[in-house]
């Protein structure tokens, strides 16, 4: 395994920290800046607006750039924003900063996922692809509560500085040892071409599938502190626990996928899709058990993981005629889903389900992919079949 994976985790793990601690800082910086809590939440939706729209437009800016250049350029600016960020007074200021940071951190995971793939072997794929996702899962773990404390212990201001001088040591990382040169394997590609491979069910199927499963993923874990208080009836101080829980299961998914993935994908995707399903249903129904509680938050995250990143690195390697924006149509995917789970899941609190809705949601959004899943296998591997046929008609001339 390339150090250089390793070394990219790093900056992963930087930007997840600051993607998700903010929504434990938002009543401080509503109330420094003279703005209402739900305006202060603006600044997630900014964000998550921005890996949506930065993905396939950093990866499109950046496709003829070396990957030392872009993910440099792309670092460069996400610290730059979070210095500018933890220096201002004006809400728009802050606003303004969270829009570009997510635009070029969507632009460097984009970049990340296609420089991995092309770092290894089609068959070490998933393997170091969990690498770079157990960056997120450490921010799950360690940098949102460590965010939260640092916020807690000074200001909203400490913990986004805290973000751009962990990210330094990995921009210095990034321009000593990223590669040089272009990753794409089909330099010709057209940017046409490549967007073209996604008329493709082959890949389709898992990006529409990875918005799905993080869109469940990403409902439950927003609204996993009123399940634990209000659902459960538990204190305040049990929320960061179960939140932990959950980052620990979503590590050993990560590393189920990383060992398992590139020989056993479709089982993974099958077993635990329906596992899933099972588990959000039971996660609702059970919610206010505390035991109950804690195991499914760390089954829960398990298994949303290992399903997640498998579904990502099947992309990945669908992607293989688009070299430069496989990465991107990865994100865009992840983060559909990332921005949806929470905005239904927030619909469905505000209804007499209380906080086991979010949960229900999760389960309804599984079941939407099993069904799809389902449906949409037999058009994937006759997409499959259709091109190695014409593969053979081709090379047969």
């Amino acid at each position: 395994m390339p150090f250089v994976i390793v070394l990219l985790a790093v900056a992963v793990f930087a930007q997840g920290t600051s993607e998700f601690m903010l929504a434990g800082l938002l009543p401080a910086i509503a109330s420094d800046l003279a703005v209402s809590i739900p305006q202060a939440g603006l600044l997630t939706s900014a964000f998550a607006l921005g890996m949506i729209v930065g993905a396939p437009l950093m990866a499109i800016v950046g496709r003829r750039w070396s990957p030392r250049l872009a993910l440099s350029a792309f670092l460069l600016v996400f610290i730059a924003m979070h210095v500018l960020g933890a220096s201002t007074d004006d809400f728009g200021v802050l606003f303004v900063t969270r829009m570009v940071a997510a635009i070029t951190n969507a632009g460097f995971l984009a970049v990340t996922l296609s420089t991995v793939s092309a770092l290894v072997p089609a068959d070490r794929t998933a393997r170091a692809l969990s690498v770079i996702l157990g960056g997120t899962t450490l921010a799950l773990i360690a940098g949102v509560p460590a965010g939260a404390a640092v916020g807690a212990l000074l200001d909203w201001r400490a913990a986004l500085w805290g973000v751009a001088v962990i990210s330094v040591p990995a921009l210095v990382a990034v321009l000593l040892a990223t590669p040089t040169r272009s990753i794409g394997t089909k330099r010709s590609t057209t940017l046409k071409d490549e967007l073209g491979s996604l008329r493709r069910p082959a890949l389709l199927v898992p990006l529409g599938l990875g918005a799905l499963v993080n869109g469940a993923t990403f409902c439950a874990f927003t609204y996993l502190a009123p399940v634990v208080t209000e659902s459960a009836g538990l204190p305040d101080a049990a929320v960061p626990a179960a939140l932990v829980i959950f980052g620990v299961g979503s590590s050993v998914g990560v590393w189920v996928a990383g060992r398992y993935g590139d020989r056993h994908a479709a089982r993974i995707l099958t077993v635990g899709g329906v596992a899933l399903l099972i588990g959000w249903g039971a996660f609702a129904t059970l919610s206010a058990i505390p035991v109950a509680l804690f195991a499914f938050a760390f089954v829960q995250g398990a298994l949303s993981f290992a399903v997640g990143s498998t579904l990502i690195a099947s992309s990945i390697r669908a992607a293989a005629n688009a070299p430069t924006m496989s990465g991107s149509f990865a994100t865009a995917s992840l983060n559909v889903g990332a921005a949806a789970g929470p905005a239904l899941g927030g619909m469905a609190y505000a209804t007499a389900a209380g906080a086991t809705g979010p949960l229900l949601v999760s389960a309804a959004l599984l079941c939407a992919a099993v069904l799809a899943f389902t449906a949409m296998r037999g058009l994937a591997k006759r997409d499959d079949l259709r091109d190695d046929r014409s593969g053979e008609m081709s090379e047969s001339r």
